[in-house]
């Protein structure tokens, strides 16, 4: 017996049968990162306007903490096989995920086997050289990529009778300019962040020297650190020197020394490209901005300056839906739209050239000054064996050997070349414990 009007049941059917049943859900894919308060809020933007342009995947941004924590509670959750599909990981953790075997899917084996467009040559090669492999292959996928600019205060230059337009462009010039300043009731010439970033780490590719040998440990775990030469030694015993007078005032490690630039203690500060938000946010004064000051006597400075902040690492174990949302997510990241804006509203560097020449198109850096310092510094010659990053085991806790030791010089309790010697030495001594553990 046929009934003249179907079922209830029979109706709800046909309307499944009809329209395809009930959208799926969107894949989640999980973002470990590093950033907090206004960088992490650009970081969920991102993220939500990948969202927002297609259905299939959702990035979900997990806020873990400072980037050494990032970095150690990924690999510890890898373990537990509950892990992110992608963890944000500070450039000199580089050298730990290259030798978590199995733990890391690499970025362009990962691209290839999501059949997703990619091509290296798009992205800046001072920016992936710090990435990749010595067979040319991009391991990781930059991200925030930053490079250390002189900050100056306009006003306090004025007041010297100096001219901000023209800051000094050699370290003689910075001690010069530094007398004119206190001379005129400044209490302090410059002030740095991130010690051994700025003072040995970019000072060596600044001045086209090794910081190790094996090309920075780029090409070898057998590596061996190179900081005690004449030119980092020289370097060292002039902020010494400075020091006693106030001309270089030291602030502390990381970003400690902001506030002695915040409030017009010091006119100038050396620090990273993308503190630029935070310093138009707390400065209350016209801000300058220049290329890190050089030392003149040395063949061939300046070279190019090496990138920090940190790139996006995938992580195996995951299910394959997961790593072709990443991909889709990656190419996303890369278009030139997405990475111009992220430039221009962090300070980072944009990754590709395309977004570059999109920011200049845009007319950015003719209203905005100054803001493409970072990546005409980054692009100032090809880089070299020395000047396209490094990658060493166990870097973090080396560069707190390293900030000690420039700490104890800073003091007066160590000469310069005594301190980079013993860094030198207990530096190479956890790198060969690094190099042992990961044979």
């Amino acid at each position: 017996m046929t009934l003249p009007f179907p079922s209830a049941a029979t109706a709800a059917l046909t309307a499944l049968l009809a329209f395809g049943g009930p959208a799926a859900a969107a894949t989640e894919i999980q973002w470990w990162h590093a950033m907090s308060g206004p960088l992490g809020e650009k970081l969920e933007k991102v993220a939500a306007d990948f969202n927002a342009a297609q259905a299939e995947y959702k990035v979900v941004p997990v806020y873990k903490g400072s980037y050494p924590e990032t970095m150690t509670g990924a690999i510890a959750a890898f373990r537990a096989k509950q892990h992110p599909a992608i963890v944000q990981v500070f450039e000199v953790g580089t050298a730990t995920m290259m030798a978590a075997k199995g733990a890391v899917y690499p970025v362009y084996q990962l691209m290839a086997d999501a059949a997703e467009p990619f091509d290296p040559k798009t992205y800046l090669p001072a920016v992936t050289g710090y990435y990749t492999d010595a067979k040319g292959n991009m391991l990781s996928m930059p991200f925030n990529s930053s490079t250390p600019i002189l900050y100056v205060n306009k006003e306090l230059f004025a007041k010297a009778g100096l001219d901000a337009a023209n800051p000094p462009k050699t370290w003689p010039q910075m001690e010069e300019m530094g007398r004119k300043l206190q001379a005129a009731g400044v209490p302090c010439a410059f002030t740095t962040q991130w010690p051994s970033w700025v003072n040995v780490e970019n000072l060596s590719a600044w001045h086209n020297i090794p910081i190790g040998t094996e090309q920075n440990g780029m090409a070898s775990l057998s590596t061996k650190l190179e900081i005690a030469n004449p030119v980092v030694e020289r370097h060292w015993a002039a902020l010494a020197d400075w020091q006693k007078t106030r001309l270089f005032d030291y602030g502390g490690r990381q970003s400690k020394a902001d506030p002695k630039f915040f409030t017009g203690e010091c006119a100038m500060s050396i620090g990273s490209s993308a503190a630029r938000a935070s310093v138009l946010a707390n400065a209350k004064f016209d801000v300058g901005y220049a290329m890190m000051p050089y030392w003149p006597e040395v063949a061939g400075a300046p070279q190019n300056s090496i990138i920090g902040g940190a790139s996006l690492w995938v992580l195996h174990g995951r299910p394959q839906e997961e790593y072709r949302g990443v991909a889709k997510f990656f190419s996303f990241l890369s278009r030139p739209e997405v990475q111009a804006w992220w430039h221009q509203n962090t300070g980072y560097l944009p990754i590709t050239r395309a977004a570059y020449e999109l920011s200049k198109a845009q007319g950015f850096y003719e209203k905005n000054p100054g803001t493409d310092v970072s990546i005409l510094q980054m692009t100032l010659k090809e880089p070299t064996d020395n000047s396209k990053g490094l990658r060493f085991g166990s870097f973090v806790q080396i560069r707190d050997v390293i900030e000690e030791e420039l700490e104890l010089t800073l003091a007066g309790k160590k000469t310069a070349k005594a301190a980079l010697a013993t860094a030198e030495q207990r530096g190479n001594t956890l790198l060969r414990a690094f190099e042992q553990a990961n044979k």
